[in-house]
């Protein structure tokens, strides 16, 4: 017997290597100090900071890989990776560095894994950061045949005078939602528990898609609003804090941004709901509070800044090809959301 037979084929862990390495280097920044196939990547902290505070984040793609897989369709759920991971450090105002990934399927197939890691570096790429290194583990009896995991993780760097923790966010303050380009990566078991209850197929074609299936439009990837936000920075936009709207929609994830001592009232009408969210409730007779609970709802990040700048931060955004719109204002409470 050889690891081959046992299921594990190295020849094709080479070639799958092999077919990475132009979309791996890429996403090089200057900061990268090794290549790839090396036992660790190393990174230079960029130049210019006093007190650099590294901040970190890991995250997965969850269950709307199933319909990739499905539909043998990989190039998109990389850069899902990548921004579920980016926009996560980013509410902490920090600068995404560099990326790591694991990738772990029951066989290797190079071409089809390659697609995926193709969208991470694409993912890096748009928000900046480095793919310095990775992992791919073929696990024969762990994962049926076609199934692949993701992991990733991100780490950036922010001054530490510049770190957003939650204590800058005041009273009176303004919440700038900004649109999200779908469901992004939240909220697909129950997605597809309405498409498989409901007898419909990816293939189909509802109309308030206007002619897009709905594989197409569910696999549309994780919106990365990094660039814009860092620009709008650059540009004298005071933010406050930030949120990234994933698991918990809005009710569980604006509040993170605030005090103890705050709340959030959030007018349910001040931005439009995709049409793919209007099919969701209808298709799986899913109640508001359901969705608002499990999807983003049209919004896949939101900004705190001050009344006095609400209207500039919007034309921003609106500069940057994001629809922006004022959601909310913070209060006196419990740190809940109150929705109106």
């Amino acid at each position: 017997m050889d690891y081959k037979e046992a299921g594990v084929d190295i020849e094709a862990g080479r070639d799958f290597v092999t077919q990475i390495r132009q979309d791996v280097q890429s996403t090089y920044r200057a900061e990268v100090l090794s290549g790839l196939g090396g036992f660790g990547g190393c990174f230079e902290l960029p130049a210019g900071y006093q007190q650099p505070v590294l901040v970190s984040g890991t995250d997965g793609v969850g269950t709307k890989l199933k319909i990739a897989q499905e539909l043998s369709h990989h190039d998109t759920v990389g850069i899902d990776l990548v921004a579920m991971c980016v926009n996560d450090i980013l509410t902490s105002g920090a600068e995404p560095l560099f990326f790591l990934d694991y990738l772990a399927t029951g066989k290797l197939e190079p071409q089809e894994l390659a697609q995926v890691v193709k969208g991470v570096a694409e993912g890096c790429r748009l928000s900046g950061c480095a793919l310095l290194g990775g992992e791919t583990a073929e696990m024969p009896g762990f994962y049926q045949l076609g199934e692949y995991d993701i992991a990733g993780f991100c780490v950036g760097v922010v001054e530490k005078s510049q770190l957003l923790d939650c204590s800058q966010v005041e009273i009176g303050d303004v919440a700038i939602g900004l649109a999200s380009a779908g469901v992004h990566s939240n909220g697909f078991s129950l997605v597809r528990k309405i498409v498989s209850s409901g007898g419909f197929s990816w293939s189909d074609t509802p109309e308030v898609l206007a002619g897009k299936t709905l594989g197409e439009e569910l696999l549309t990837p994780t919106k990365i609003y990094v660039r814009s936000v860092l620009d709008a920075l650059k540009q004298g936009i005071t933010i406050h804090g930030m949120a990234h709207i994933t698991g918990g929609g809005l009710p569980e994830n604006l509040p993170r941004c605030l005090s103890p001592n705050q709340s959030i009232e959030v007018n349910f009408d001040s931005w439009d709901i995709l049409p793919i969210f209007r099919w969701l409730a209808e298709a799986g007779e899913v109640s508001q509070n359901a969705m608002l609970e499990t999807f983003n709802l049209g919004i896949g990040f939101v900004v705190i800044v001050s009344s006095e700048q609400a209207d500039t931060t919007k034309k921003w955004f609106e500069s940057q090809g994001i629809a922006a719109y004022e959601i909310g204002k913070v209060t006196e409470g419990d740190g809940s959301l109150v929705l109106n």
